[in-house]
């Protein structure tokens, strides 16, 4: 263990000597629950162990379908102890989404929350290739039959689990992403890149040589306690756990389902928290209200760092939350599941950075599409592209992955789609996506997806969904309607109606009855002239 790894950093391998060097630290804590790094190790050995045994080959997939858990990052030490891969699945999607999630990603392992075993029942038939489902309990009801109980995978052993193809850095993990492509596409990342960019932040160790030997060295001190206050199924709230434990500290998950303001501040101050990772107002706000209502309540001291990805937050936000504890920083990272680190605005005391200005990142550049740099202060709108270290591709999609990551002068760049301008002083305004793709409470949800949901309803003759700006959720999903002659659906019909066909977040939240959609010849639709339309009439 102590030589350095010729191929890369792999996150089995590090988190192995953090469980040596630290063995009685907190690895994992849950509510009451509090496990340590050597039992963390030890119960992620039985992981390993049992879906080796089951057949798992290298490389082969497991999805985690959990809520937010102790589970879930224990379980994923396993997944990477026998060199297979992790697959974050949505825990709001329904039978037809997971399905295709888990047929798409070859998955041949499911570890499931018990609230999920009927909806796993149901589509048990069509993913032939899982054969191995774990049962986490949650109190919901008795293990299925076809289900093993996590507690029995996760039995206890001081035997190192290692596959016969033992761990590289090139093993991957995989972040499936709604994008702006529809159906979730699986990004693949190496371990070996994703831990240099995440264990960079606060090590400066990943920067240079792969070296056991020199990491344990700075293992000595506490690493940060951090606390995933968004969904550990999303890169936001995954990519902050694993920073947490590359750096040898703590990850705390918060034992409520849906956000609670007063539980995620409890937690910090119970835990001393040092960062927590939020996704935009959706957050902000509610903490913000919390605080000014009874600003003496809790102890925040032990806050360092609020960040949030995925959903840009507000000045205001920022301006009031640092009211209450100026000596954090609130970080608003301009990142993707494709590209981390295209840019950043970093608000300290007496500086809330405005909403969606961001400091240009060290390898990102802003170009037009003639693949020339769009010049500062010249009113000019391009894509940014981020390069260094990116994902390999796309799973199972090579003309996705060739559109996304181009060659650009001699360098690989990942381009998600994000149009910005380059104001004078070299910071950027962001623009937003060049689709269509609405991104309501860090949820990137695909407009002809929940229009062909609601198509299905007797009384739609057309609709176009949309995004309109919401104080809380960033957007909030539209369906803009042209009704059938003589229908009239009830109050909410229509939602309900999607909401039995997709995940609930994808259901609209505001629907606008129009006379006619106004398609041109071809079919196409004018989805800015709608958007105006729709928030023409909420104002209303």
């Amino acid at each position: 263990m102590g030589d350095p790894m010729d191929d890369g950093w792999n996150f089995a391998d590090a988190w192995e000597v953090v469980a040596e060097v630290a063995p009685d630290r907190l690895a994992l804590g849950h509510g009451d629950l509090h496990r340590t790094w050597a039992e963390v190790d030890r119960r992620a050995n039985g992981i390993a162990r049992t879906l080796l045994d089951a057949g798992a080959q290298e490389q082969d997939k497991v999805a985690q379908y959990l809520y937010n858990c102790a589970e879930y990052m224990e379980s994923q030490f396993g997944i990477f102890k026998a060199g297979l891969v992790p697959v974050n699945t949505n825990y709001r999607y329904v039978d037809d989404e997971l399905a295709y999630l888990w047929e798409n990603s070859d998955a041949v392992a499911v570890i499931f929350h018990g609230e999920f075993a009927e909806r796993c029942a149901n589509v048990r038939d069509r993913v032939p290739g899982v054969r191995t489902w774990i049962w986490v309990d949650d109190g919901s009801g008795p293990c299925p039959e076809w289900a093993t109980p996590y507690e029995d995978v996760a039995t206890p052993t001081d035997e190192r689990t290692v596959a016969p193809w033992g761990r590289q850095g090139d093993h991957i993990l995989m972040l499936y992403t709604g994008g702006t492509t529809g159906m979730p596409k699986g990004v693949m990342w190496r371990q070996t890149d994703l831990m240099t960019i995440l264990g960079g932040r606060t090590n400066p160790l990943f920067t240079g040589p792969v070296d056991l030997d020199a990491y344990r060295g700075t293992l000595t001190e506490p690493g940060l306690v951090v606390m995933p206050a968004c969904p550990l199924m999303h890169g936001t709230g995954w990519f902050n756990a694993l920073i947490g434990m590359i750096g040898g500290g703590s990850v705390v998950t918060m034992p409520g389902r849906t956000f609670d303001v007063v539980e995620l501040l409890d937690t910090v101050e119970r835990e001393g928290v040092n960062g927590v990772a939020i996704v935009g107002d959706a957050f902000g706000k509610p903490m913000l209200r919390a605080l000014d209502t009874e600003p003496d309540r809790w102890d925040l001291s032990s806050l360092k760092m609020l960040s949030s990805s995925g959903v840009m937050w507000s000045e205001g936000t920022k301006s009031g939350l640092l009211r209450h504890h100026a000596g954090m920083l609130l970080v608003d990272a301009f990142s993707s599941s494709e590209a981390l680190g295209m840019g950043q605005s970093v608000s300290g005391a007496g500086n809330a950075a405005g909403t969606a200005k961001f400091e240009l990142g060290a390898n990102a550049r802003v170009i037009d599409d003639d693949g020339v740099d769009v010049a500062p202060g010249s009113g000019d709108i391009g894509r940014v592209a981020v390069a260094g270290l990116v994902p390999v591709g796309y799973y199972k999609d090579p003309a996705k992955t060739a559109a996304t990551f181009i060659e650009l002068d001699g360098h690989r760049y990942s381009m998600p789609g994000d149009y910005a301008t380059v104001e004078a002083d070299g910071t950027l305004t962001l623009l937003g996506r060049g689709s269509v793709c609405i991104n309501t409470g860090g949820e990137k949800v695909f407009p002809e997806e929940v229009e062909e949901a609601l198509k299905t309803h007797p009384t739609v003759r057309d609709v176009v969904v949309v995004g309109v700006p919401d104080e809380r959720f960033g957007q909030a999903i539209t369906a803009v309607v042209e009704l059938a002659p003589d229908a009239a659906p009830g109050d909410g019909e229509l939602i309900v109606h999607v909401k039995g066909r997709l995940a609930s977040y994808k259901a609209p939240r505001h629907v606008v009855i129009v006379e006619t959609i106004g398609r041109a010849a071809n079919g196409k639709v004018d989805y800015k002239r709608l958007t105006e339309v729709a928030c023409g009439e909420l104002a209303r």
